[in-house]
Protein backbone atom coordinates (compact mmCIF):
# COMPACT_ATOMS: atom_id res chain seq x y z
CA UNK A 1 0.00 0.00 0.00
CA UNK A 2 1.59 3.27 -1.43
CA UNK A 3 -0.42 6.41 0.86
CA UNK A 4 2.20 8.81 -1.32
CA UNK A 5 0.27 11.49 -3.07
CA UNK A 6 1.40 12.04 -6.75
CA UNK A 7 1.68 14.98 -7.98
CA UNK A 8 -1.13 15.77 -10.00
CA UNK A 9 -3.55 13.90 -6.42
CA UNK A 10 -1.73 17.42 -4.60
CA UNK A 11 -2.79 19.26 -7.27
CA UNK A 12 -6.77 18.40 -6.87
CA UNK A 13 -6.98 18.67 -3.73
CA UNK A 14 -5.10 22.33 -3.36
CA UNK A 15 -7.60 23.21 -6.19
CA UNK A 16 -10.55 21.80 -4.17
CA UNK A 17 -9.11 23.28 -1.43
CA UNK A 18 -8.60 27.07 -2.62
CA UNK A 19 -11.67 27.38 -4.59
CA UNK A 20 -14.08 25.87 -1.34
CA UNK A 21 -11.89 28.29 1.10
CA UNK A 22 -12.09 31.32 -1.03
CA UNK A 23 -15.94 30.98 -1.76
CA UNK A 24 -17.61 28.98 1.38
CA UNK A 25 -17.42 31.78 4.23
CA UNK A 26 -19.08 31.95 6.97
CA UNK A 27 -21.44 34.75 5.87
CA UNK A 28 -21.64 33.01 2.72
CA UNK A 29 -22.92 29.82 4.43
CA UNK A 30 -25.69 32.13 6.25
CA UNK A 31 -26.84 33.24 3.39
CA UNK A 32 -27.33 29.80 1.68
CA UNK A 33 -29.10 28.43 4.61
CA UNK A 34 -31.52 31.49 5.01
CA UNK A 35 -32.50 31.06 1.30
CA UNK A 36 -31.41 34.21 -0.01
CA UNK A 37 -27.96 33.93 -1.94
CA UNK A 38 -28.22 34.37 -5.50
CA UNK A 39 -32.11 35.73 -4.78
CA UNK A 40 -32.56 31.86 -3.93
CA UNK A 41 -35.45 31.71 -1.87
CA UNK A 42 -35.75 27.44 -1.76
CA UNK A 43 -33.84 27.06 1.20
CA UNK A 44 -32.42 23.73 -0.06
CA UNK A 45 -29.02 24.55 1.00
CA UNK A 46 -27.35 23.93 -2.28
CA UNK A 47 -25.04 26.76 -3.24
CA UNK A 48 -25.12 27.06 -6.97
CA UNK A 49 -22.45 29.38 -7.09
CA UNK A 50 -19.72 27.24 -5.71
CA UNK A 51 -21.42 24.83 -7.99
CA UNK A 52 -20.80 26.13 -10.57
CA UNK A 53 -17.39 26.97 -9.86
CA UNK A 54 -16.08 23.20 -9.15
CA UNK A 55 -17.53 21.93 -12.68
CA UNK A 56 -15.64 25.13 -14.30
CA UNK A 57 -12.62 23.62 -13.16
CA UNK A 58 -13.16 20.19 -13.53
CA UNK A 59 -13.85 19.14 -10.09
CA UNK A 60 -17.53 17.19 -10.41
CA UNK A 61 -15.99 15.10 -13.18
CA UNK A 62 -12.20 13.42 -11.13
CA UNK A 63 -13.48 10.44 -10.75
CA UNK A 64 -15.48 9.65 -14.43
CA UNK A 65 -14.64 8.70 -17.43
CA UNK A 66 -12.69 10.74 -20.18
CA UNK A 67 -14.73 9.64 -22.64
CA UNK A 68 -17.85 11.40 -21.13
CA UNK A 69 -15.96 14.43 -20.04
CA UNK A 70 -14.18 13.90 -16.90
CA UNK A 71 -10.87 13.48 -16.18
CA UNK A 72 -10.56 9.61 -16.20
CA UNK A 73 -8.80 9.10 -12.25
CA UNK A 74 -10.64 6.88 -9.69
CA UNK A 75 -12.07 6.85 -6.36
CA UNK A 76 -9.01 8.04 -4.51
CA UNK A 77 -9.01 11.65 -6.14
CA UNK A 78 -13.01 11.66 -5.60
CA UNK A 79 -12.30 11.46 -2.10
CA UNK A 80 -9.82 14.23 -2.18
CA UNK A 81 -12.15 16.15 -3.73
CA UNK A 82 -14.82 15.50 -0.95
CA UNK A 83 -12.38 15.88 2.19
CA UNK A 84 -12.15 19.36 0.78
CA UNK A 85 -16.03 19.42 1.09
CA UNK A 86 -16.29 18.29 4.60
CA UNK A 87 -13.26 20.65 5.51
CA UNK A 88 -15.65 23.66 4.60
CA UNK A 89 -19.08 21.64 5.20
CA UNK A 90 -19.56 22.99 1.78
CA UNK A 91 -23.47 23.12 0.72
CA UNK A 92 -22.54 21.27 -2.37
CA UNK A 93 -23.69 17.25 -3.80
CA UNK A 94 -20.67 16.33 -4.65
CA UNK A 95 -20.90 13.00 -2.82
CA UNK A 96 -24.33 12.36 -4.44
CA UNK A 97 -24.14 13.38 -8.01
CA UNK A 98 -21.10 12.81 -8.76
CA UNK A 99 -20.89 9.27 -6.98
CA UNK A 100 -24.19 8.02 -5.75
CA UNK A 101 -25.25 8.94 -9.04
CA UNK A 102 -23.03 9.69 -12.03
CA UNK A 103 -20.60 6.73 -11.13
CA UNK A 104 -22.82 3.69 -11.36
CA UNK A 105 -24.58 5.11 -14.71
CA UNK A 106 -20.94 5.66 -16.14
CA UNK A 107 -19.85 2.17 -14.79
CA UNK A 108 -22.95 -0.02 -15.24
CA UNK A 109 -25.02 2.19 -17.83
CA UNK A 110 -26.02 1.38 -21.40
CA UNK A 111 -24.20 3.81 -23.77
CA UNK A 112 -27.50 5.50 -24.41
CA UNK A 113 -28.04 6.02 -20.30
CA UNK A 114 -24.12 7.13 -19.98
CA UNK A 115 -24.08 9.44 -23.06
CA UNK A 116 -27.40 10.79 -21.75
CA UNK A 117 -26.96 11.70 -18.14
CA UNK A 118 -23.19 11.59 -17.10
CA UNK A 119 -21.93 14.87 -19.13
CA UNK A 120 -24.20 16.39 -17.76
CA UNK A 121 -22.99 15.40 -14.32
CA UNK A 122 -19.48 16.84 -15.12
CA UNK A 123 -20.62 19.87 -16.20
CA UNK A 124 -22.93 20.55 -13.48
CA UNK A 125 -25.68 21.52 -15.51
CA UNK A 126 -27.38 18.08 -14.54
CA UNK A 127 -27.26 16.60 -10.72
CA UNK A 128 -27.90 12.97 -10.01
CA UNK A 129 -28.32 10.98 -6.80
CA UNK A 130 -28.90 7.47 -5.50
CA UNK A 131 -32.01 6.53 -3.33
CA UNK A 132 -30.10 3.50 -1.27
CA UNK A 133 -31.69 4.22 2.35
CA UNK A 134 -35.14 2.86 3.46
CA UNK A 135 -37.28 3.13 6.35
CA UNK A 136 -36.87 0.55 9.17
CA UNK A 137 -34.29 -1.18 7.02
CA UNK A 138 -30.86 -0.84 8.15
CA UNK A 139 -28.89 -2.50 5.21
CA UNK A 140 -29.01 -1.02 1.88
CA UNK A 141 -27.31 -3.82 0.51
CA UNK A 142 -30.71 -5.96 0.94
CA UNK A 143 -34.03 -3.33 -0.42
CA UNK A 144 -37.21 -3.69 0.29
CA UNK A 145 -38.22 -1.82 -2.68
CA UNK A 146 -39.62 -4.19 -5.18
CA UNK A 147 -38.69 -4.09 -8.96
CA UNK A 148 -41.35 -6.43 -11.64
CA UNK A 149 -41.38 -6.44 -15.02
CA UNK A 150 -38.71 -7.55 -17.53
CA UNK A 151 -35.99 -6.11 -20.23
CA UNK A 152 -38.56 -6.20 -22.99
CA UNK A 153 -42.06 -4.93 -20.98
CA UNK A 154 -40.25 -2.42 -18.74
CA UNK A 155 -39.63 -2.04 -15.12
CA UNK A 156 -42.41 -0.78 -12.36
CA UNK A 157 -40.79 0.26 -8.68
CA UNK A 158 -42.65 0.17 -6.01
CA UNK A 159 -42.00 0.94 -2.64
CA UNK A 160 -39.57 4.15 0.04
CA UNK A 161 -37.01 5.43 -0.01
CA UNK A 162 -35.90 7.93 2.43
CA UNK A 163 -32.76 10.30 3.44
CA UNK A 164 -32.06 10.76 -0.24
CA UNK A 165 -29.33 13.28 -0.80
CA UNK A 166 -30.50 16.17 -3.11
CA UNK A 167 -33.31 14.32 -3.53
CA UNK A 168 -35.65 17.56 -4.38
CA UNK A 169 -33.33 18.61 -7.08
CA UNK A 170 -32.09 15.50 -9.16
CA UNK A 171 -32.96 15.41 -12.37
CA UNK A 172 -32.69 11.52 -12.28
CA UNK A 173 -32.46 8.96 -9.60
CA UNK A 174 -30.23 5.65 -9.25
CA UNK A 175 -32.76 3.29 -7.41
CA UNK A 176 -31.95 -0.16 -5.75
CA UNK A 177 -35.03 -2.49 -5.83
CA UNK A 178 -35.02 -6.41 -5.21
CA UNK A 179 -36.76 -8.40 -8.60
CA UNK A 180 -38.93 -10.96 -8.23
CA UNK A 181 -36.08 -13.93 -8.19
CA UNK A 182 -34.83 -12.30 -4.92
CA UNK A 183 -31.98 -10.46 -6.44
CA UNK A 184 -31.09 -7.11 -6.03
CA UNK A 185 -30.49 -4.35 -8.75
CA UNK A 186 -30.53 -0.73 -9.73
CA UNK A 187 -32.70 0.92 -11.60
CA UNK A 188 -32.85 4.17 -13.21
CA UNK A 189 -36.07 7.06 -12.35
CA UNK A 190 -36.44 10.28 -14.17
CA UNK A 191 -37.40 13.03 -12.19
CA UNK A 192 -41.17 13.79 -12.16
CA UNK A 193 -41.95 10.29 -12.76
CA UNK A 194 -45.98 9.71 -12.69
CA UNK A 195 -46.51 7.60 -9.06
CA UNK A 196 -43.57 9.20 -7.45
CA UNK A 197 -43.81 11.76 -4.55
CA UNK A 198 -41.11 13.26 -3.11
CA UNK A 199 -41.35 15.04 -0.09
CA UNK A 200 -38.53 17.17 1.32
CA UNK A 201 -37.08 16.38 4.81
CA UNK A 202 -34.74 18.62 6.50
CA UNK A 203 -31.50 16.38 8.50
CA UNK A 204 -29.34 16.95 11.46
CA UNK A 205 -26.70 19.21 9.00
CA UNK A 206 -29.47 21.60 7.76
CA UNK A 207 -29.79 19.43 3.92
CA UNK A 208 -32.55 19.26 2.63
CA UNK A 209 -32.79 15.62 1.56
CA UNK A 210 -35.85 13.79 0.32
CA UNK A 211 -38.47 10.52 1.05
CA UNK A 212 -39.26 9.50 -2.14
CA UNK A 213 -42.39 7.09 -2.62
CA UNK A 214 -42.28 4.73 -6.00
CA UNK A 215 -45.95 3.23 -6.82
CA UNK A 216 -45.61 1.43 -9.79
CA UNK A 217 -42.58 3.90 -10.73
CA UNK A 218 -41.65 3.01 -14.39
CA UNK A 219 -38.18 2.34 -14.88
CA UNK A 220 -34.77 2.04 -16.79
CA UNK A 221 -32.71 -1.42 -15.66
CA UNK A 222 -29.19 0.21 -15.01
CA UNK A 223 -28.07 -3.14 -14.39
CA UNK A 224 -29.11 -6.28 -12.49
CA UNK A 225 -25.40 -7.80 -11.73
CA UNK A 226 -26.06 -8.53 -8.11
CA UNK A 227 -22.70 -7.24 -7.47
CA UNK A 228 -23.66 -3.83 -8.36
CA UNK A 229 -25.24 -2.91 -5.12
CA UNK A 230 -22.59 -3.95 -3.10
CA UNK A 231 -20.29 -2.16 -5.26
CA UNK A 232 -22.18 1.19 -5.31
CA UNK A 233 -22.61 0.80 -1.40
CA UNK A 234 -18.94 0.73 -0.61
CA UNK A 235 -17.83 3.38 -2.38
CA UNK A 236 -20.52 5.84 -1.70
CA UNK A 237 -19.31 5.02 2.29
CA UNK A 238 -15.83 5.48 1.15
CA UNK A 239 -16.24 8.62 -0.10
CA UNK A 240 -18.86 9.88 2.95
CA UNK A 241 -15.85 8.79 4.80
CA UNK A 242 -13.79 11.38 2.94
CA UNK A 243 -15.97 13.99 4.16
CA UNK A 244 -16.06 13.57 7.77
CA UNK A 245 -12.52 13.32 7.69
CA UNK A 246 -12.21 16.41 6.65
CA UNK A 247 -14.82 17.64 9.16
CA UNK A 248 -12.62 16.29 11.95
CA UNK A 249 -9.51 17.51 10.27
CA UNK A 250 -11.03 20.95 10.25
CA UNK A 251 -13.08 21.12 13.54
CA UNK A 252 -9.61 20.12 14.96
CA UNK A 253 -7.57 22.63 13.87
CA UNK A 254 -10.38 25.04 14.49
CA UNK A 255 -10.06 24.05 18.17
CA UNK A 256 -6.74 24.21 18.46
CA UNK A 257 -6.67 27.24 17.33
CA UNK A 258 -8.99 29.03 19.59
CA UNK A 259 -7.65 26.97 22.82
CA UNK A 260 -4.31 28.50 21.93
CA UNK A 261 -5.80 31.85 22.04
CA UNK A 262 -8.19 31.66 24.59
CA UNK A 263 -7.01 32.89 28.22
CA UNK A 264 -8.64 31.77 31.94
CA UNK A 265 -6.69 32.30 34.68
CA UNK A 266 -3.57 33.89 32.81
CA UNK A 267 -2.74 30.86 30.87
CA UNK A 268 -4.24 29.51 27.40
CA UNK A 269 -6.67 26.96 27.82
CA UNK A 270 -4.17 24.58 25.90
CA UNK A 271 -2.35 24.48 28.95
CA UNK A 272 -4.41 23.15 30.80
CA UNK A 273 -4.16 19.07 31.45
CA UNK A 274 -7.97 18.08 30.69
CA UNK A 275 -7.84 20.16 27.45
CA UNK A 276 -4.67 18.83 25.98
CA UNK A 277 -5.54 15.04 26.77
CA UNK A 278 -8.87 15.87 25.05
CA UNK A 279 -7.28 17.27 22.42
CA UNK A 280 -4.77 14.54 22.51
CA UNK A 281 -7.74 11.88 22.28
CA UNK A 282 -9.44 13.96 19.31
CA UNK A 283 -6.40 13.74 17.65
CA UNK A 284 -5.84 10.26 16.94
CA UNK A 285 -9.00 9.75 15.97
CA UNK A 286 -8.14 12.06 13.34
CA UNK A 287 -5.30 10.05 12.35
CA UNK A 288 -6.81 7.20 12.39
CA UNK A 289 -9.63 8.24 10.42
CA UNK A 290 -7.50 9.61 7.99
CA UNK A 291 -5.14 6.25 7.76
CA UNK A 292 -8.45 3.57 7.35
CA UNK A 293 -9.86 5.75 4.98
CA UNK A 294 -7.16 6.19 2.31
CA UNK A 295 -6.23 2.58 3.24
CA UNK A 296 -10.01 1.48 1.83
CA UNK A 297 -10.07 4.11 -0.96
CA UNK A 298 -6.64 2.67 -2.29
CA UNK A 299 -7.74 -0.82 -2.34
CA UNK A 300 -10.89 0.02 -4.18
CA UNK A 301 -8.71 2.15 -6.90
CA UNK A 302 -6.38 -1.34 -7.16
CA UNK A 303 -9.64 -3.21 -7.61
CA UNK A 304 -8.65 -5.18 -4.55
CA UNK A 305 -11.35 -6.70 -2.22
CA UNK A 306 -11.97 -4.18 0.33
CA UNK A 307 -15.34 -4.70 2.10
CA UNK A 308 -14.04 -4.97 5.64
CA UNK A 309 -11.21 -2.53 4.90
CA UNK A 310 -14.37 -0.25 4.01
CA UNK A 311 -16.36 -1.23 7.22
CA UNK A 312 -13.56 -0.62 9.45
CA UNK A 313 -13.04 3.02 7.73
CA UNK A 314 -16.57 3.86 8.37
CA UNK A 315 -16.73 2.38 12.32
CA UNK A 316 -13.81 5.00 12.79
CA UNK A 317 -15.61 8.03 10.62
CA UNK A 318 -18.48 7.42 12.78
CA UNK A 319 -16.45 7.05 16.11
CA UNK A 320 -14.48 10.15 15.35
CA UNK A 321 -16.78 12.42 13.99
CA UNK A 322 -18.89 11.78 17.42
CA UNK A 323 -16.08 12.33 19.72
CA UNK A 324 -14.00 15.07 17.49
CA UNK A 325 -17.57 16.83 16.89
CA UNK A 326 -18.13 16.97 20.69
CA UNK A 327 -14.71 17.76 21.80
CA UNK A 328 -14.24 20.54 19.43
CA UNK A 329 -17.84 22.07 20.63
CA UNK A 330 -16.75 21.30 24.42
CA UNK A 331 -13.42 23.29 24.09
CA UNK A 332 -14.94 26.29 22.82
CA UNK A 333 -17.09 26.61 25.96
CA UNK A 334 -20.04 29.15 25.68
CA UNK A 335 -18.85 29.85 21.87
CA UNK A 336 -19.63 26.11 20.62
CA UNK A 337 -23.10 26.64 21.49
CA UNK A 338 -23.25 29.97 19.77
CA UNK A 339 -25.11 29.53 16.30
CA UNK A 340 -22.93 32.43 14.74
CA UNK A 341 -19.90 30.72 15.56
CA UNK A 342 -18.95 28.55 12.88
CA UNK A 343 -17.70 25.60 14.82
CA UNK A 344 -21.31 24.23 15.37
CA UNK A 345 -21.68 23.03 11.75
CA UNK A 346 -18.90 20.75 12.23
CA UNK A 347 -20.64 18.66 14.60
CA UNK A 348 -23.71 19.06 13.40
CA UNK A 349 -22.20 17.68 9.94
CA UNK A 350 -20.18 14.96 12.09
CA UNK A 351 -23.01 13.68 13.62
CA UNK A 352 -25.54 13.38 10.40
CA UNK A 353 -22.39 11.84 8.23
CA UNK A 354 -21.93 9.40 11.67
CA UNK A 355 -25.54 7.74 10.80
CA UNK A 356 -25.53 7.76 7.11
CA UNK A 357 -25.50 4.56 5.73
CA UNK A 358 -24.91 3.16 9.23
CA UNK A 359 -23.23 3.98 12.33
CA UNK A 360 -20.46 1.88 14.29
CA UNK A 361 -22.47 -0.41 15.67
CA UNK A 362 -24.00 -1.65 11.86
CA UNK A 363 -20.09 -1.78 11.00
CA UNK A 364 -18.92 -3.63 13.67
CA UNK A 365 -21.95 -6.30 12.62
CA UNK A 366 -21.22 -6.91 9.22
CA UNK A 367 -17.07 -6.98 10.46
CA UNK A 368 -18.31 -9.62 12.87
CA UNK A 369 -20.61 -11.54 10.37
CA UNK A 370 -17.84 -11.62 8.04
CA UNK A 371 -14.86 -13.33 10.28
CA UNK A 372 -17.78 -15.45 11.49
CA UNK A 373 -18.07 -17.18 8.15
CA UNK A 374 -14.22 -17.11 7.62
CA UNK A 375 -13.14 -18.53 10.61
CA UNK A 376 -12.06 -21.58 9.58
Amino acid sequence: MDFARTEEQDEIAGLAGTILADLVTVDRLKAVEGGDADGDATGDRFDREVWRALADAGLLGVGLPADLGGSGLGIVEQCLVLEQVGRTVAPVPVLASCVLGALPIATYGSAAQRSRWVPGAVTGETILTAALVEPANRWPEHPTTTATGSVDAGWRLTGTKTCVPAGTVADAIVVSATGEDGSAGLFLVEAGADGMAVEAQRVTNRDLEAQITLDGVAAELLTDDPGALPWLVERATVALCAQAAGVVVQALEMTAAYTKERVQFDRPIATFQAVGQRAADAYIDVEATRLVLWQAAWRLAEGLPASTEVQVAKYWAAEAAHRVGHTAVHLHGGTGVDVDHPIHRYLIAARELELTLGGATDQLLRIGAALAATRE
